[in-house]
């Protein structure tokens, strides 16, 4: 827990805040969790509900008059608060729920400091907004971008709001896709930290404005600290009248898919 008067950094929260949800979820992988039906095939289980708690009561006892929206408990505090937290206590929920390791924890506030939690790994990806690093084992590196890996990450979820427009699928059947890419689909948006880690070249997802999403304002906020290249699946800035995301490690690597895409 953080006293308030301890720390007046966000990111120390943010950090905070994701380490604690991220040990509730290691805590309980494996077990044998009830699922909670949401519809459209998606759900919840015990250990979402628990690392939200977890992560609330965090942030709570840092900034009491701050609000928090959560996947799970939804808007907590006042609607009009002046700053607000967005909560995703456990993104991968169906790789978790058949014992699949790759999900993530993310914190973010909004327009400001963020944190993405690996559980299984023990790393925190984190920014104050202005600069982004990684912790590991207790130190904290800077996040260096790099499109080395040539692996770009293709959330396939649905819905699919911007077809028959835009469909990732269409994208990897592309010659030019092929001939300089290799293409990964992890399901959750730790992908996105990856990206801002140098572990993925790009990410790319199709949907609406992403960036006041539970599930992703903590990976944009990481990445475009870490000097990414961040826009819609159109090349337009994110933002209200947004559609989905293209995040590139550099501008080389998101003029290629801008220009796959477009085609």
């Amino acid at each position: 827990m953080i006293n308030s008067s301890a720390s007046s950094d966000d990111s120390v929260v943010a950090t905070a805040a994701a380490s604690a949800g991220a040990d509730v979820v290691r805590s309980l992988y494996g077990r044998r969790l009830t699922r909670i039906d949401k519809g459209a095939g998606d759900f919840a289980t015990a250990a979402d509900v628990e690392a939200e708690k977890a992560i609330v009561d965090v942030i709570r006892a840092a900034r009491p008059d701050d609000a928090v929206v959560g996947e799970e408990g939804g808007q907590q505090g006042t609607a009009d608060a002046a700053r607000q937290w967005l909560v995703d206590p456990l993104c991968g929920t169906l790789n978790y729920a058949v014992g699949s390791m790759l999900v993530a924890v993310n914190v973010a506030l909004r327009d400001g400091a963020a944190a993405v939690a690996d559980p299984f790994s023990g790393e925190v990806f984190f920014t104050d907004g202005t600069s982004a690093w990684v912790r590991r084992d207790g130190v904290d590196e800077p996040l260096a971008p790099t499109s080395a890996t040539s692996l770009v990450d293709v959330n396939l979820d649905p819905p699919f709001i911007g077809r028959p427009g835009f469909r990732a699928v269409d994208l990897l059947a592309r010659p030019a896709f092929v001939e300089r890419f290799r293409p990964r689909v992890v399901s959750t948006t730790l992908a996105l930290a990856w990206v801002a880690a140098g572990r993925r070249a790009a990410y790319v997802t199709d949907g609406g404005d992403l960036t006041g999403s539970v599930h992703f304002a903590a990976g944009i906020a990481l990445c475009r600290a870490a000097g990414c290249v961040v826009t819609g699946i159109d090349g337009a800035p994110t933002g209200p009248a947004g559609r989905g995301l293209v995040v590139a490690a550099d501008t080389e690597t998101h003029g290629q898919l801008m220009s796959m895409i477009r085609g």
